[in-house]
């Protein structure tokens, strides 16, 4: 049985190119794999399909741990980087499914190049498929989590390959007006203003294609699923931060209790009852270039998304009370994913090359911050008036697409997003479908 598996796991592999971050490598891991064994003696694996189960005979692979080291990583995703600040992640998890009333442990070495068809994209994660009890409390107890490698190098560099080739429609905040910092403060930094580029899902081709991954990335759904709800869907459209050397950062703001204000401010609100989380909006900030301590960009109050007070005169512009103002470290392919109760700006950027971030925001299936999604782009047919941009649609799979669904309940045939990927349509019973076409004329109340 243990031949069989090991011969089918050999089947599903393949060689990485040098670009990639397992290139030119052939370390032993660890395959540790706890399943059901079945009366069956076969133990045939199809393979492990992306990030989720796999088909054994009448078994499902519960987790995989695979141990490897990683190279270090350049600013942008390359691999020359001197940075020791962010915690190695040499050992991960990949968790999946398991319904077994007997269990057995198997440990089988291989090769990381024997990896490839069995994680997405070659690497190596941790990939729950939910938001764990870890992760649970290290988000209600600070109002930010940051998952890791989220983004491949390889993914990385194409993203910023993307950025550099559409740069030239950025446009420079550098009217006062659009300044996110007051002048003369910590957060307000010394040289050209932040840039802002948006369209990510619009462009052309493969230039958008990592952008979009993000909407239902097999890496992130259990996340958004934990933090927002099942029917998750985008509200904003997504943009590029970037910042050079001296950039602006932008001043503290947010809070389910308004930091600046006081006010509760329903709109971001983080509610957490009976264990289950919510982020009325969430920021989600795919990290693009490192940010290493002391480099500046995203900064937090932990554990401000449960404040009921403003803030002190002076904290929000980073004069006063810095020892509770934290830069969290992060590497080229990280995303943050952070309440917008949680009090949160930019530090000054002040590494000497240029920051670059991804900003999107998610909501529950009901909620609406922003209105892009309220649009007539397709020439006055108000059918399809609740639709984004038409070019955002291209190329989508049906996950990414569900994500843009406008808000309304789950229950009246919003699209939800399954642990591998497919899609199920949440519904009412038929007889109330017709009653209410009865009753108002219309298909939905």
């Amino acid at each position: 049985m243990l031949l069989a598996l090991l011969a089918q796991t050999s089947r599903a592999t393949s060689t990485l190119s040098s670009s990639s971050l397992l290139a030119r490598r052939s370390l032993p891991i660890a395959f540790t794999s706890h399943r059901n064994i079945s009366t069956n003696n076969s133990c045939n694996i199809s393979n492990i399909n992306n990030t989720r189960a796999s088909a054994i005979s009448g078994t499902r692979i519960r987790s995989i741990r695979l141990r490897a080291t990683e190279p270090e990583q350049s600013p942008f995703g390359n691999s020359n980087s001197n940075n020791n600040d962010i915690p190695n992640q040499n050992s991960r998890l990949f968790s999946t499914l398991i319904s077994s009333p007997e269990e057995v442990e198997t440990n089988i070495e291989t090769n990381m190049e024997d990896t490839k068809d069995v994680l997405p994209n070659g690497f190596l994660e941790d990939i729950p498929l939910e938001l764990t009890e870890d992760e649970r409390y290290l988000f209600d107890l600070n109002g930010f989590l940051i998952v890791r490698n989220v983004l491949t190098p390889e993914e990385v560099q194409q993203a910023n390959a993307a950025i550099d080739k559409h740069q030239v429609n950025m446009k420079d905040r550098s009217d006062d007006a659009l300044r996110n910092a007051t002048p003369n403060t910590a957060f307000y930094g010394t040289g050209p203003p932040r840039k802002d580029l948006g369209g990510v899902l619009e462009w052309e081709g493969d230039d958008s294609k990592i952008f979009k991954s993000i909407l239902a990335h097999p890496k992130l759904v259990p996340r958004f699923h934990g933090l927002l709800g099942k029917g998750y869907r985008m509200d904003h459209l997504p943009f590029i931060i970037a910042n050079d050397k001296g950039g602006e950062g932008f001043q503290l703001h947010g809070g389910t209790v308004d930091c600046g204000t006081g006010e509760y401010n329903h709109n971001l609100a983080y509610t957490c009852h009976h264990g289950t989380i919510r982020s009325a909006l969430m920021g989600c900030s795919v990290i693009l270039s490192d940010h290493y301590a002391g480099a500046g960009g995203f900064c937090v109050v932990p554990g401000s998304h449960k404040s009921n007070f403003k803030m002190p005169a002076g904290m929000i512009d980073g004069e006063r009370y810095q020892e509770y103002i934290m830069q969290p470290v992060t590497r080229a392919g990280d995303v943050v994913l952070f309440s917008e109760g949680t009090v949160h700006g930019a530090m000054s950027w002040k590494a000497d090359y240029q920051r670059r971030i991804c900003l999107y925001r998610f909501a529950p299936a009901t909620n609406s911050y922003g209105r892009s999604y309220f649009s007539a782009h397709t020439d006055g047919d108000a059918s399809a008036s609740t639709r984004w941009p038409e070019k955002m649609y291209e190329g989508l799979n049906d996950a990414q697409r569900a994500v843009l669904e406008p808000p309304y309940a789950n229950r009246l045939d919003r699209p939800n997003i399954n642990e591998d990927g497919s899609i199920v349509i949440t519904t009412r019973n038929g007889r109330k479908k017709t009653h209410d076409s009865d009753v108002f004329g219309t298909k939905y109340f």
